[in-house]
């Protein structure tokens, strides 16, 4: 086992890890108890924006993970020496400086994502996730607990996003990547859902679906409490 995996496994299972025993329970609540979008219903601007394509959608998770670790990691290795009164000066800045790495890296080399995405990879700098996660979480925790922190916000909301996007793609064009999956034959493309009432649409139905599960998870657990 590579050097690596064994402080990645030290940081998720062990108490007396870099992570303090934290590193399962932070990316659990980041994937999936807390997700940003369908249950704390946060930066669905972007979610309703750009899931028309699954494509776009990945591109756009992999900018927030991209931006969630690297800012979490950058607030909390100088939350002891940044002042207070300039903590969320020092925090926009640093998220803006991981948005524009990541933008022009996207400008070189993907030119037509980065016009299809427009502004809203820019947005990431205002986007209540990043912000909320560095002022909440980074600011409080040690740098490698942190980046977990960031990289399981960024993997859900890059996970919602992907849903969206594939079925809002696929019923709405019949294809996915460009590929043809559901036979013109016999299947008539949805053009609603490639339009903004079919953000809504899908994001409404993978919110209940997440509230649905959870609530299950959640009665099973008292049950087998009791």
């Amino acid at each position: 086992m590579a050097k690596t995996d064994v402080v990645c496994s030290t940081c998720i299972t062990s108490s007396s890890g870099p992570c303090g025993g934290r590193g399962a329970q932070t990316l659990k609540e980041g994937v999936w108890t807390s997700n940003p979008i369908s249950i704390q219903i946060l930066g669905i601007c972007s979610a309703l924006a750009v899931t028309n394509k699954l494509e776009n959608s990945l591109v756009m998770g992999a900018a927030l993970i991209f931006v969630g670790v690297g800012t979490n990691l950058f607030v909390s290795l100088l939350r002891n020496v940044t002042p207070r009164r300039i903590r969320m000066i020092a925090e926009v800045a640093i998220i803006a400086t991981f948005v524009i790495v990541f933008d022009q890296v996207l400008k070189a080399y993907y030119w037509e994502m980065s016009k299809q995405l427009g502004p809203y990879v820019g947005l990431i700098i205002t986007n209540c996730i990043i912000m909320g996660r560095a002022e909440g979480f980074a600011l409080q925790n040690r740098p490698l607990v942190s980046m977990v922190d960031g990289l399981a916000n960024g993997l859900g909301y890059a996970a919602v996003l992907a849903v969206i996007g594939f079925f809002r793609e696929l019923l709405g064009t019949g294809a996915i990547f460009g590929h043809v999956v559901l036979d013109p034959a016999w299947y008539t493309p949805n053009q609603l859902m490639v339009l903004a009432p079919g953000a809504f649409i899908a994001l409404g139905v993978l919110i209940a679906v997440f509230n649905f599960l959870s609530g299950a998870n959640k009665e099973k657990g008292e049950g087998a409490g009791t």
